[in-house]
């Protein structure tokens, strides 16, 4: 085993060298050239004006020689020519790198000189924070992945009985449910654990800092340090999200709605995510440092949706509950009288779980808009299991996407969808009424929509028809 450990070490060492050795680059006054490989040799060449991140990151052993991964991007897909990846570079040199890529980042000082006093640290670890990992979808889904690994690798050894017979030992002539809760308990245990531990790794010693380049910088991690730079320019609002577990503890999440992040498999959320899980409270103010204002627009006030909304989500929740029933009744009719037992004690207690998520949903629906034509922010909120409040910058809405079923017509409700170049690319404000959605939409972006409303309507009510027999209508900015 130490021989075998010894030579995987020595090849890890010497594929770093190697890399190292014959990786070069440069960057003049318009791009950033990369050379590297031996058999093939691979030349690549990046305007500076398109590069929108450079990020670095260092496991345990590169922070060891002072080295860093540097990933340098324009925020295409993953895999693009657009996406260069320098490894090892000492962390000096990484550094300077990084400040002479993201040059053009800097912004004007209007004043001449000086630093805006709203430069510096936004966010700073705290270790309270810790108490909302295991508030995650990750808990239970680590929890069951540790148990099914262990029947896993019982049966590989043959002794997957024995493991059921020692379990059975521990609980005697308990009842199967009581066996079953206290099992789930601890797998549930097991992955509030794991996940704890995967969220101190990724987020400890988080820092949110603004630099006085036009950049804000994200600095986190306990054995693998990352650092992950986005520009303000390309900032088009923030997106405070509220899972159902955390939010039920006040807890919160502040993520960046930008143009130019790389999308990649690879730590896909966490890359546009500026504040971790949160109190409430403090993402809020966050949220308003980051976009410069004196209250967040994430906690406006915001206009309520019909009751016929509240109606939608009742009918998805019960039908989705029904269908799921009906399937488990099928099975007991045709496997196992068992299963007709499992149906009716789940209808117990999914039916009022579902009630209460659909009310919770239509609680959330509300939107508003926020500061005058071109600065202010359209606010939309939505969801219970995932609560998401966006604040969109108005400028940055480049087209609506105008929605309406043919229920939602017989209902007065129509969705309306801002559609941006940044993050998801498009933002919906759902169920609204169906004048109040399309008068949000005119308001927001004046002159984009108005053209295409029915001209029956007049100026009057904006939107009594506007939609007609399409099911979507799409209007862009060009």
């Amino acid at each position: 085993m130490l021989p075998a450990f010894v030579v995987i070490t020595a090849a890890g060492a010497a594929s770093g060298e190697w890399m190292w050795r014959v990786t070069s680059y440069r960057v003049d006054a318009e791009r950033f050239h990369v050379h590297t490989g031996v058999v093939f040799r691979k030349r690549l060449a990046l305007r500076r004006e398109r590069i929108r991140s450079v990020d670095l990151t260092a496991d345990p052993v590169l922070r060891v020689l002072g080295a860093v991964t540097v990933r340098v991007g324009t925020g295409e897909k993953a895999g693009a020519e657009g996406t260069v990846t320098l490894w090892p570079v000492r962390r000096a040199d990484a550094e300077a790198l990084r400040a002479t890529l993201l040059a053009h980042a800097a912004r004007p000082d209007a004043d001449g000189g000086g630093a805006d006093p709203a430069d510096g640290s936004l966010a700073r670890f705290d270790r309270g924070w810790i108490r909302f990992a295991p508030l995650s979808f990750l808990t239970p889904a680590l929890g069951a992945a540790a148990g099914g690994g262990l029947l896993q690798v019982a049966e590989w050894f043959g002794m997957q009985q024995r493991v059921f017979d020692v379990v059975g030992s521990w609980f005697g002539l308990a009842p199967v449910l009581l066996v079953a809760l206290a099992l789930a308990v601890a797998l549930l245990v097991v992955g509030g654990v794991a996940t704890l531990a995967l969220w101190v790794e990724t987020w400890w010693n988080h820092t949110l800092d603004r630099q006085a380049d036009g950049t804000l910088q994200v600095r986190r991690g306990l054995l693998t340090t990352r650092s992950i730079t986005l520009e303000e320019s390309r900032l088009r609002g923030l997106e405070v999200v509220e899972p159902l577990a955390a939010r039920l503890a006040g807890g919160a999440r502040v993520d960046a709605v930008a143009t130019g992040l790389t999308t990649d498999d690879e730590d896909k959320t966490e890359s546009r995510t500026l504040l971790p899980t949160a109190p409430k409270e403090l993402a809020d103010q966050v949220a308003a440092k980051v976009l410069r204002e004196p209250t967040p627009p994430t906690s406006a006030l915001l206009t309520p949706h019909p009751e016929a909304a509240r109606g939608r989500r009742l009918r998805w929740a019960l039908g989705t509950v029904l269908v799921t029933e009906a399937g488990v009744l099928v099975l007991g009719a045709l496997l196992t009288p068992v299963l007709l037992h499992v149906a009716w004690i789940s209808a117990l207690v999914l039916f009022p779980v579902a009630i209460a998520l659909a009310n919770d949903a239509y609680r959330a629906l509300g939107h508003t808009l926020t500061g005058a034509y071109p600065a202010g922010y359209l606010v939309a909120r939505s969801g219970t299991v995932r609560r998401a409040t966006v604040a969109l910058q108005r400028r940055g809405i480049v087209g609506w996407t105008v929605r309406q079923s043919w229920f939602q017509r017989r209902a007065g409700l129509v969705t309306v969808v801002a559609t941006t170049a940044a993050g998801t690319g498009a933002y919906a404000v759902r169920d609204a009424a169906e004048a109040d959605g399309l008068a949000l939409a005119d308001a927001a972006v004046p002159g984009l929509l108005r053209p295409f409303i029915d001209s029956a309507v007049g100026d009057s009510a904006v939107g009594d028809s506007a939609v007609g027999a399409d099911a979507e209508q799409k209007v862009t900015r060009s």
